[in-house]
C-alpha cells in the first residue's frame, strides 16, 4: 500500500469515527453503534478500509495503549465515597456476576454455537466485560436514583479489569497450548499474581505523581503529556512484569488520582476526555472493519437465540444470585437485571484474540462479540430508560434542582427543598463549601461543574432543572449553556447579572427570583438575618396576606403543589401561589420565635404552616 493511500485511509479512520460521535450527538442515539455501523460499512461493507495491510504487527499494540487510556479514564470516574456506600453488594455482584456469567456463556457457546470447548471459554470470559465508555452515557440519560448507579457504574469498571485479565489468561492457556489438566489452578494463580503485579505498579506510579504535583515538580503545561506518558509507560512495564497486570495498574492510577484531595487535576481530566474521544472514534471503526463479511452472513436462529439468552436469562441469573442477602432492593436488582451493554474492551480482545489464535472456531470471536454489542446496547439503550421509570427508580418529570455552586444561598434553598422532600444536588470546586453542606447533610459533590463529562460524576437521580447560584456571572450563563442540553433551556435557571455584566441573551438561562435580585442582594438579606421558609397558603392566608405578614423586603423562590410539582419563579411573570400550595421564599427571621414551631410575630396573626 502506497504512502498516499496509507495516509488517505488512516486520515478517513478519524474523520469518519469523530463524524459517527457528531451524528450520534445530534440524533441522540449510542455512539457505540454508529461507530460500529460506520466501521462495518467501511470495512467489509464497502472495501475501502483494510486494516492489517495498513497497520500489520502495529495493530495489537496499538489497541492495547488505547485500552490502557480509556481503562485509565475509568479509574477517574470512580469515587471512593460512592464505592464505599455499596461496597459489599458492589463485590458480590461482581465476584458472583462474573463467575455465573462467564460459566453460562460458555455452555451457551458450546451447545447452541457448536464452538469448541477452548474457543467457548474464551468467548465466556469475554462477555464477562462490559464498560463504562456504554454504561455511563446510559446511566446519564436515565438518571436512575439511589445506589443503583454506583453499583452499575462501579461494576462496569471494576469487571473491565477483572473480565478482561481472565480473558487474556485464557487466551494465554490457549495460545500456548498448554490448556489441559491443571490449567484452571494456574488461570487462578496466573490472575492473582496479574493483581498482584499491577496493584504495585500502580500504587507506586500514583505515589510519584501526586507527589510530583504536590512538589511542583510539573509545570502545568505538561502536566497532561507527561500523566499520558506515566501511564503507558506503567502499562508497560508492568505488562512486561506480568502479563496484562497493566490494565489494574492503569486503572488505579486513575482512581487515586481521582480521590487525592491535595492537587487539582482539572487539566488532566480535561485532557483525557478530549483523548477519549478520538480513541474510541478511532478504535471502534478499525476494530469493526476488520469483521469479514462472509461471518455476517453466516448468522442465524443460533446465534439470535444465544444473544436472547444472555441478556433474558444469564444476567438476571447473575445479578439475582449476585446480589442475594445484600441491601439491594428488588427495584435495583430488576433494573440492573436489564443493563449489561458490552463495550470497547470486549469488542478489542475479541478482534485481536480471533486474529492470533489458531485454534478451530477462533475466528467467530469478532463476529460474535460484534454482534453481542451491537444487540445489547440497542437493546439495553431503549428498555432502561422505561424500566427505571416503571419500577420508580427514575422520573418522567423529575422535580429536583442540581445547583451550581454550594454557598449560604445554594445550601438554605437545598435544606428546605429537602424538608420539602424535593431532592437537591450541590456541585462547586470550593471545598470549604461542600464541607459544610455535607455537615448540613446534603448532597454535594465537589467537581468542576463546567467540565465537559462532569454530569456523569453526579447523583442526578430526581433532577430536572439546573439553577446556577455562585457569584460569578459569566460561571453561571456558561453552567446553564452546559447543562441546557441535558436539563432543556426551560429548566435552566441562574442569578439574574450585575447591572452591566453584558451577558448575551443567547448565553443565558432564565433569570432567577424577579428582577434585579442578583446574588449580592440576596446575599446582603441572608447577612442580615434573612431566613428561607416554606409556608403553606390558604382561603385565609393568600399570597396577599403573606405579603402584608412579611412586608416589602420578603422574596417568594418557589411553590410546590399539593401533588408535588416545584415551579421555580422568575422574571418573566409575577409569582402565583394558591391555596394548598408551599410557597418557599427568603423572609426575615421573626423577632423572637420562630414560625416553623407555630409562633406568631407579636402583634401579627398566626401565619400557617
Amino acid at each position: 500500500m502506497g504512502s498516499e493511500s496509507l495516509l488517505l485511509r488512516l486520515t478517513a479512520i478519524l474523520v469518519l469515527g469523530v463524524s459517527a460521535q457528531w451524528l450520534a450527538w445530534r440524533l441522540r442515539f449510542p455512539s457505540i453503534l454508529l461507530l460500529l455501523l460506520v466501521g462495518l460499512a467501511a470495512g467489509p461493507g464497502l472495501e475501502f478500509l483494510s486494516i492489517d495491510p495498513m497497520l500489520g504487527e502495529l495493530l495489537a499494540p496499538l489497541v492495547s495503549l488505547a485500552v490502557a487510556v480509556i481503562l485509565f479514564e475509568g479509574g477517574l470516574t470512580l469515587d471512593w465515597g460512592e464505592l464505599a456506600r455499596v461496597g459489599r453488594s458492589l463485590g458480590q455482584l461482581i465476584l458472583v456476576g462474573m463467575a455465573l456469567t462467564w460459566a453460562l456463556a460458555t455452555l451457551l457457546a458450546h451447545r447452541l454455537l457448536g464452538l469448541p470447548w477452548e474457543i467457548a471459554l474464551l468467548l465466556g470470559s469475554i462477555l464477562t466485560v462490559t464498560g463504562p465508555t456504554v454504561v455511563g452515557p446510559l446511566l446519564r440519560h436515565v438518571r436512575p436514583k439511589g445506589a443503583v448507579e454506583a453499583l452499575a457504574n462501579g461494576e462496569s469498571i471494576v469487571v473491565d479489569v477483572l473480565g478482561a485479565s481472565v480473558a487474556v489468561l485464557v487466551f494465554h492457556a490457549l495460545d500456548s497450548g498448554g490448556w489441559g489438566q491443571g490449567s484452571a489452578l494456574s488461570t487462578v494463580t496466573g490472575l492473582a499474581r496479574t493483581l498482584a503485579a499491577g496493584a504495585l505498579v500502580g500504587s507506586l506510579a500514583a505515589t510519584c505523581l501526586i507527589l510530583a504535583l504536590r512538589r511542583h515538580w510539573i509545570p502545568d503545561g505538561l502536566q497532561s503529556p507527561i500523566v499520558l506518558a506515566l501511564v503507558l509507560g506503567s502499562y508497560t512495564l508492568a505488562d512486561r512484569w506480568q502479563s496484562e497486570s497493566g490494565l489494574l495498574a492503569v486503572t488505579l492510577i486513575g482512581f487515586a488520582l481521582r480521590n487525592q484531595r491535595r492537587v487539582p487535576i482539572a487539566r488532566i481530566v480535561a485532557f483525557k476526555e478530549n483523548l477519549r474521544t478520538l480513541l474510541l472514534a478511532c478504535l471502534f471503526v478499525v476494530l469493526a472493519a476488520r469483521v469479514e463479511l462472509a461471518d455476517l452472513r453466516a448468522f442465524g436462529a443460533g446465534e439470535a437465540l444465544f444473544v436472547a439468552l444472555l441478556i433474558l436469562v444469564v444476567r438476571p441469573l447473575a445479578v439475582g444470585l449476585g446480589t442475594l442477602g445484600t441491601p439491594v432492593t428488588t427495584r435495583e436488582r430488576l433494573f440492573l437485571a436489564f443493563l449489561a451493554p458490552r463495550g470497547v474492551v470486549a469488542a478489542a480482545m475479541s478482534a485481536l484474540f480471533g486474529a492470533r489464535l489458531e485454534l478451530e472456531g477462533a475466528h467467530h470471536l469478532a463476529p460474535l462479540t460484534f454482534l453481542v454489542i451491537i444487540v445489547t446496547v440497542s437493546f439495553y439503550g431503549l428498555v432502561a430508560p422505561l424500566l427505571a421509570r416503571r419500577l420508580g427508580l427514575s422520573d418522567p418529570d423529575p422535580q429536583g434542582i442540581l445547583s451550581i455552586g454550594a454557598g449560604p444561598l445554594a445550601r438554605a434553598i437545598a435544606q428546605v427543598l429537602g424538608r420539602e422532600g424535593v431532592a437537591a444536588v450541590l456541585v462547586d470546586s470550593n471545598r470549604d463549601h461542600i464541607a459544610e453542606a455535607r455537615l448540613a447533610g446534603l448532597t454535594a459533590v465537589h467537581a468542576n461543574a463546567l467540565d465537559e463529562e462532569a454530569a456523569q460524576h453526579l447523583p442526578l437521580g430526581g433532577v430536572g432543572r439546573v439553577l446556577a447560584l455562585t457569584p460569578n456571572d459569566e460561571v453561571n450563563s456558561l453552567a446553564v449553556l452546559h447543562y441546557s442540553e441535558l436539563f432543556g433551556r426551560r429548566n435552566a435557571y441562574q442569578l439574574a447579572p450585575r447591572s452591566g455584566a453584558g451577558v448575551s441573551t443567547e448565553l443565558r438561562g432564565r433569570f432567577l427570583f424577579g428582577q434585579g435580585r442578583g446574588y449580592a442582594e440576596l446575599a446582603r438579606l441572608l447577612a442580615r438575618g434573612f431566613q428561607i421558609r416554606a409556608t403553606t397558603l390558604s382561603e385565609t392566608f393568600d399570597l396577599a396576606s403573606w405579603r402584608a405578614h412579611h412586608g416589602p423586603l420578603a422574596l417568594p423562590l418557589m411553590r410546590i403543589d399539593p401533588g408535588g410539582g416545584l415551579t421555580v419563579f422568575t422574571d418573566e411573570s409575577e409569582p402565583e401561589a394558591g391555596p394548598g400550595e408551599r410557597l418557599i421564599a427568603l423572609v426575615p427571621a421573626p423577632p423572637e420565635e420562630s414560625e416553623e414551631n407555630g409562633a406568631a410575630p407579636k402583634g401579627k396573626g398566626k401565619e400557617p404552616h
